[in-house]
Formats: C-alpha cells, structure tokens, sequence
C-alpha cells in the first residue's frame, strides 16, 4: 500500500471514528416528560382453581383498554414456564399497561371504567399487588 493511499485510509478512518463518537455521546436517555410509567398489577385469584373466574376476570382487565390514557396493555395469566425460585407463579392474572406520565396514570385511578372495573369483577380476587415503575 503507498504512503499516500495509507493516509488517506488513516484520514477516513478517523473522521469515521469521530462521527461515531460524537454520536454516542449524545444522551442515553429520555427526556422527563417522554418517559413512561409501567403499571404492572397482579391479581390472585378467590377461586384459583376456577378456569370461568379467571377468563371473566381477563375480560374485564380487557376493558381497561378503553381508557385512553392507557398506551398500551398486555393482560396475562401464569405461563407454564420452568419453575425456578426466582419465579412467583402464585398468581391468576396480571395487566401490564403504559402511560405517557403519571397524570396519565392518576388519570386512570379514577376514570369510570376502572371503577366500574373494581365494582364489577373486585369479587373474583382476592388479593391485589401493584408495581409502578418509571422509566429511566
């Protein structure tokens, strides 16, 4: 390789690596106001052993979608995965949903649908655990 060829290899290469370098040090994360909170909330069922309570229960964690501060729901039941000590497979069914802030969240805590939610499925649990988690 000539000398000339050589430093023009070099001269790309480290405006290359400059570029990226300025590239990745741009901030990792989000704004405040574009980070989300996470509402994970699982439910422990009276009857744990009634396939009806749990899929009435999972129809009525679906209607939480319509409210619209929700961004997104996923709305489960114990997955017949290997059973470790690290994992808690004592509950019936889980929601995981997202809002844009926690106004959104507040929102939600007192939007009709999610107390007609309490109101007309809160007797099939028994026990209620909710994790809220904002994004970093």
């Amino acid at each position: 390789m000539k000398k000339s060829n050589r430093r023009k290899f070099i001269a790309t290469a480290a405006a290359s690596i400059g570029a990226v370098t300025a590239t990745s040090s741009m901030p990792l994360f989000k704004n405040a106001k574009d980070k989300q909170l996470a509402h994970h909330v699982f439910f422990w069922l009276k009857n744990p052993d009634s396939v009806e309570d749990r899929d009435k229960l999972v129809e009525g964690v679906k209607t939480l979608s319509k409210i619209e501060t929700v961004k997104e729901i996923h709305v489960g039941i114990v997955a017949k995965t290997e059973k470790r000590d690290v994992v808690d497979q004592s509950w019936g069914v889980s929601e995981l949903m997202f809002f844009n802030d926690l106004a959104g969240q507040a929102t939600y805590q007192t939007h009709p649908v999610h107390l007609d939610f309490i109101k007309n499925y809160g007797h099939l649990w028994s026990k209620v655990i909710v994790y809220d988690a904002m994004e970093v």
